[in-house]
């Protein structure tokens, strides 16, 4: 059997959709590549790979070599406990024997080290840890000064001073340009802007230093038999500036009249498509804020204990085992288990509930929760990728990276466009030179240079990845986390949604319900009495009478010779007083009668209650009820998603009885009850068959299957990890209603992808033809080409203005 693994390469240099289509296509070709998604909106690549053919080295040669870039990052690491050189060569061989280390060099001398790495595979803390293995001490010399933040500023910038610098050389040429229609004859036009040689001297740098870098890609697209957005740019500037050129020559050979020139035209071109990808950059920057927003939740720093010394280090440093401190209205920086202390913990970041959650010794707590009022002493178990907010991320950029299956359209009708377009220019420079204005280059060449531009498939790359990115990111900002953009796309389709009952409809932990008294005697002695008797008992029941009790204000009061009867109830010496817990079979044993009851018994039953019976001193009491009751959002929710023509289903192990009694306080009505864990999936297979699509929407290790075998499963992310790992969609708060919202964002989602593409095919299918007849200005298609790859990306952005 195969060993699959995935990586992720950040990758420079694509300019369209044809960019990444090639890539994609390349990578695919490559022996052991399993499957690859290129996303061009997040410039990234993930690779799912057999680890016995393929390796990361290998793909990063081929994106390398197809023309593209491979974005690596450099850490610097302070190593201790080198004594020769044999030491500094053992580190720097097992660095480079890490996945994602492209090369690592050691200085003996200097005791550093400096590691040039794939971000996306490792991370600064695993360096650390191979280190630390091999018998050595490494630490971060300084922070890493070429994060992606760092990054994206630096390119934005560097499109900002070549706008500039075009826009500054081109704006004579327009001049002069703009100066040759009869209705601006009145506009003053220098005489050194009409110079021939002069419109040369500025055309020349934005030609060939500012635009070189469409040269340059169109060298690689072609090179590896290939044409992309660069191709395009180049054929129909090249065009313009080199028949200036020639028409300039001429002209001065023969000392002729100098001739109309088209210098304004590839200047101009060039410097409104830097225009537009200005634009797409910062657009795109802004695409992936919900990634930073959660990054951003993350703690820097973290105190640890050290050889008795509390210390504050970088959270990269910090490793499991270690105690952490953290006091009060700090974050808590690691996910871990409380040592010492107790406290009240902010856990919305999680939740999205604003009430804290007390915490004492032993609770589990999770990294970028808020510690509100307590010193705590935390044991870290969970770090850096492992912790909990670390794989909510993972989740959200898989989903961002991930292709939905209307994306594929897009890319292979991008993939045959360019050399399409190229074809539909030379055939509309013959039809002008030959036959609608015969002999006339420079118009023919006008119209085939304004074909070339308008058709740039920028926009049909940008359609669906953006939206894809801003609506999983504006889901994972209201604590819904889709697994991949197939699963927002087919998440509206969905018309059945099966609900399990306990910890999805219900709060999953029973709660004291009811109390009935058969007996003159007062409420909270009566309460007191059997709750003091209750305190020892680990059943689930009895702490919810316990809870209940306290939550009243009541005291408890100290008991003896308590015991446990499995299947019956409890005993116990309460203030001397013999005091029963339990059912009616317990009662019979005791001959106690409880005929006063039964029909109060029978109606809480009736309604999906526990009923429990209480004696002291061999006379029955009363009884209390207990259960599971519905959230409070439960019945309100189902309204809505009935409201969305969904048909709700409530599906459980309990009996019927009190599977039916939680539905109707509920509001649903069709309930499949008393299904065993593995019997689950085959009541999802049974709806499937009748032509449904099935949403499932659970919580435990039982719901696990039919989660996967639904057509979407949604795992509430109150519950367990391995019902998260099963499902589709991740609801990180317990509440109903983010089951309305998913599908509610869904079908935004996939109604914005349908209008970008709608635009982009439509702006290439109406320009091309308008272009073609003449009726379009080369400087004007550029200007139109810019505007929509632009207007695509605000659109996308649209969605994370959505209201859910």
């Amino acid at each position: 059997m195969s060993d699959l693994k995935e990586t992720q390469f950040q990758i420079t240099g694509m300019t369209c959709a044809a960019c990444s289509n090639r890539i994609e296509k390349g990578l695919n070709k490559l022996e052991g590549i399993e499957k690859a998604n290129v996303n061009l909106a997040l410039e990234k690549a993930t690779v799912t790979f057999d680890k016995e053919k393929a390796d990361p080295e290998m793909i990063r040669q081929k994106i390398e070599n197809l023309g593209y870039g491979v974005v690596s990052e450099k850490a610097e690491f302070t190593i201790t406990g080198m004594t020769c050189a044999a030491c500094s060569a053992r580190i720097e061989k097992g660095l480079s024997k890490l996945d994602g280390v492209l090369e690592a060099a050691i200085n003996l001398a200097l005791e550093t080290g400096s590691v040039e790495y794939n971000p996306s595979i490792v991370a600064p803390q695993d360096m650390i840890k191979r280190v630390e293995k091999l018998g050595y001490g490494a630490s971060l010399k300084k922070e890493n000064e070429t994060d992606s933040a760092h990054k994206k500023a630096k390119e934005i910038q560097k499109q900002q001073r070549k706008f500039i610098m075009s826009a500054i050389l081109s704006i004579p040429l327009l001049w002069s340009m703009v100066g040759h229609f009869s209705f601006t004859s009145w506009m003053y036009v220098p005489e050194l802007f009409m110079n021939p040689w002069f419109q040369l001297l500025l055309a020349t740098p934005v030609q060939f230093i500012i635009g070189g870098q469409f040269y340059i890609g169109a060298y690689k697209a072609l090179k590896n038999k290939s044409a992309n957005m660069d191709v395009l740019v180049a054929l129909g500037t090249s065009a313009a500036y080199f028949y200036s050129l020639y028409l300039t020559i001429e002209a001065v050979r023969h000392n002729g009249h100098m001739p109309e020139l088209y210098f304004e035209t590839s200047s101009v071109l060039i410097t409104l498509i830097l225009l537009g990808k200005l634009f797409e950059v910062r657009a795109k920057g802004r695409s992936s804020e919900a990634i930073k927003k959660l990054m951003g939740l993350q703690a820097k720093t973290a105190r640890i204990e050290k050889d008795g010394m509390e210390i504050e280090v970088p959270l990269e440093e910090v490793a499991a085992g270690d105690i952490v401190f953290v006091r009060p209205g700090e974050k808590v920086p690691v996910d871990g288990e409380i040592f010492e202390g107790r406290s009240a913990l902010d856990e919305s970041m999680l939740t999205g509930e604003s009430i804290p959650v007390d915490k004492t010794a032993g609770d589990q707590v999770f990294g970028a929760t808020i510690n509100k009022n307590g010193f705590l002493k935390i044991k870290a178990t969970k770090v850096g990728r492992d912790s909990a907010l670390a794989q909510i991320i993972k989740v959200v950029e898989q989903a961002q990276t991930s292709k939905a299956p209307i994306q594929r359209m897009a890319d292979q009708i991008s993939g045959i466009f360019v050399p399409i377009v190229v074809g539909i220019a030379a055939v509309t420079f013959l039809i002008w030179m030959l036959w609608i204005d015969p002999g006339n280059f420079a118009g023919a060449l006008e119209k085939t240079i304004a074909v070339l531009v308008i058709a740039c498939p920028c926009a049909l790359g940008l359609a669906t990845p953006t939206s894809i990115m801003a609506g999983s990111g504006r889901a994972a900002e209201a604590g819904i986390l889709f697994k991949g953009g197939e699963h927002l796309e087919t998440a509206h389709l969905v018309d059945t949604i099966i609900l399990d009952k306990t910890g999805t409809v219900t709060k999953g932990t029973p709660e004291l319900t009811d109390v009935h008294l058969a007996r003159e005697i007062e409420e909270e002695n009566f309460l007191k009495t059997v709750a003091s008797a209750e305190k020892q008992s680990e059943h689930p029941l009895a702490q919810a009478i316990v809870n209940g009790v306290t939550g009243r204000g009541i005291g408890f009061s100290d008991a003896d010779d308590f015991e446990a009867i499995p299947g019956y109830g409890i005993r116990a010496k309460v203030a001397n007083q013999q005091v029963l817990v339990g059912t009616k079979k317990l009662m019979d044993m005791y001959s106690i009668r409880v005929e006063a009851v039964l029909e109060k018994m029978q109606h809480l039953e009736s309604e999906g209650k526990t009923a429990m019976l209480a004696a002291i001193d061999g006379e029955l009491m009363g009884l209390v009820a207990v259960a599971d009751t519905i959230k409070e959002t439960s019945k309100s929710a189902v309204e809505r998603l009935k409201h969305l023509g969904l048909h709700v289903v409530m599906m459980t192990g309990d009996n019927e009885r009190t599977a039916h009694a939680i539905a109707k306080a509920a509001g649903i009505e069709h309930v499949i009850a008393e299904v065993l864990p593995e019997g689950k999936a085959e009541e999802v297979l049974k709806l499937q068959r009748q032509g449904k699509r099935v949403a499932m929407v659970g919580d435990g290790i039982n719901d696990a299957p039919a989660l996967a075998a639904a057509d979407i499963g949604m795992a509430i992310g109150t519950g367990t990890d391995i019902a998260m790992e099963a499902a589709d969609i991740t609801l990180m708060r317990g509440d109903l209603n983010s089951i309305a919202d998913a599908i509610y964002m869904s079908k935004l989602t996939i109604r914005n992808i349908k209008q970008n593409l709608f635009w982009a095919f439509g702006y290439n299918t109406l320009g091309i033809p308008i272009a073609a007849a003449g009726l379009l200005a080369p400087w004007l298609a550029g200007a139109a080409m810019a505007f929509s790859s632009v207007s695509v990306v605000l659109n996308a952005l649209r969605l994370q203005r959505a209201k859910l």
